[in-house]
């Protein structure tokens, strides 16, 4: 007999607690999940990131489309450790 889990295709809620992108810049970190959504506030995607500090789960919320885009292009290497800097006027993975 087969399993829920075995067919199910929902995706599981992100978990850990909210924390700002800008609190998270040059820091090592494990990106453990991802969500793309639109944005409540404009025409725009809002990536819903889930990352792992330290052993502790967080997550991030951000409109930035560099991240965005490189999490559409990448999303089958997650997991995969990474640190976030702000280049300029943009984010980016490194």
């Amino acid at each position: 007999m087969k399993s829920f889990s075995d067919f199910c295709d929902e995706i599981k809620p992100l978990e850990g607690d909210k924390m700002r992108l800008d609190d998270a810049i040059n820091i090592a970190l494990v990106v453990t999940g991802h969500k793309i959504v639109q944005s409540k506030f404009k025409e725009a995607k809002c990536l819903h990131l889930e990352v792992q500090i330290d052993g502790v789960k967080r997550v991030i919320f951000t409109g930035s489309t560099v991240l965005i885009e490189q999490i559409e292009k990448y999303h089958s290497e997650i997991p995969f450790s990474t640190t976030i800097i702000k280049n300029k006027r943009y984010y980016t993975f490194t």
